[in-house]
């Protein structure tokens, strides 16, 4: 049996095994209430350890929601030909910003001006036809008087009169519509913002009225729709109907820059498959930094915390015992101090219960520590462990 069980456990196995729970207890005895042996804590209460500390302060905290956004363009128009002919002039640059009203492509004039000229002209043949069987009724009224002429004659005569001038309507009807066809030929953006790439080239006959010539978004105002988890809906509905709250947005890695905005639709249904609410912000972008089609980092501010305890993150440690923080007291021994977290607000921490502004922290250096270590203050930026 001896010798079974060293073949299934070569020599030296047990040694390395020690090695590795001695090597995991070291690891977990920094910055925590005692060491696991008396020797070892004796000697690091004994060691002074350089670390870096910070004073605990009060600050006003946001807060606030974060998600993941998209951009979406304020309004999108898909332009296209309501006339079928020869893409004549393109009247910009791709990428241009367009304005409402401007002239952006031009079919062919010259069909639909012929057409405007001949319906022109038809009203002006009816309307001297018009005017010669209006003579006709007048002598035929006359003649009728005097009996000298049969009452069909006089009636085929006024009917006569009653057509030409139902077919002047007709003519004017015509006008009109060969008027808005010519109209058609000159396409005006119909909102301000950034065409992008032509997709039909200057000199190309439109034969599909439903052929996009060009993409139309308007970017300033702009929108920025994200979802967040359900359990903050009641808490947002209940900020909005207080006045409107305010919407960051940056770009992921150009956090320094933050668009503002404001949050102006809140879903009316709840996505059953992901348990998330969709939200939608406006923002002036100005700028222009926004720009369709982005992925953003948002962040909802749904009220101001006003002298908040707050603490550096990196001076809160996870223990056996949850989290705490190594406060220095006035002779530079170190406290182990539990304590209750609330809210981040980037870089800091709110401390609800277990600190005092005014109190000096550890926030780095903290893996020498144990209950009662002598620490040596080094400034911040220097390596404590160097």
């Amino acid at each position: 049996m001896r010798m079974k069980w060293q073949q299934a456990f070569p020599a030296g196995w047990l040694a390395g095994a020690l090695g590795v729970l001695g090597a995991g207890a070291l690891l977990f005895s920094g910055c925590s209430p005692s060491a696991n042996a008396p020797g070892a804590g004796q000697d690091q209460m004994n060691a002074v350890a350089p670390v870096t500390v910070t004073n605990v302060v009060r600050q006003d905290v946001p807060v606030q929601i974060s998600g993941i956004g998209s951009v979406r363009a304020y309004s999108t128009v898909s332009v296209m030909s309501e006339n079928k002919g020869l893409l004549q002039q393109v009247g910009f640059k791709q990428g241009d910003e367009v304005h409402a009203g401007d002239l952006i492509f031009l079919i062919d004039p010259k069909p639909f001006q012929a057409a405007l000229d001949q319906a022109r002209a038809n009203v002006l043949r009816d309307q001297a036809q018009l005017e010669n069987a209006q003579a006709e009724f007048r002598r035929a009224a006359e003649l009728l008087t005097n009996r000298i002429l049969a009452q069909a004659d006089f009636d085929q005569t006024r009917a006569n009169m009653d057509a030409l001038k139902a077919t002047i309507v007709a003519d004017q009807a015509a006008v009109t519509n060969a008027e808005v066809q010519l109209s058609y030929c000159y396409i005006a953006a119909p909102i301000t913002g950034r065409v992008g790439t032509l997709l039909v080239n200057e000199g190309n006959i439109v034969k599909d009225l439903t052929s996009v010539l060009a993409v139309i978004n308007q970017v300033r105002p702009i929108y920025v729709d994200f979802s967040v988890p359900e359990q903050n809906l009641p808490v947002l509905r209940e900020r909005q109907r207080a006045g409107p709250l305010k919407v960051e947005a940056s770009i992921p890695g150009q956090e320094s820059h933050r668009a503002e905005g404001t949050l102006i639709v809140i879903n009316n249904q709840v996505d059953t498959n992901t348990g998330t609410i969709l939200l939608r912000a406006e923002f002036p972008n100005a700028d222009e930094w926004l720009w369709p089609g982005q992925f953003v980092n948002v962040v909802v501010t749904l009220s101001i915390e006003h002298a908040a305890v707050t603490v550096p993150s990196a001076a809160i440690q996870l223990g056996q015992t949850g989290q705490h923080v190594c406060v220095v007291k006035a002779d530079n021994t170190v406290e182990i101090r539990p304590v209750e977290l609330g809210g981040t607000f980037g870089d800091a921490t709110v401390i609800r219960h277990g600190l005092q502004p005014g109190e000096r922290i550890v926030t780095s250096g903290q893996l020498r520590l144990v209950a009662g270590s002598k620490v040596k203050i080094v400034t911040a930026g220097v390596d404590p462990g160097a």
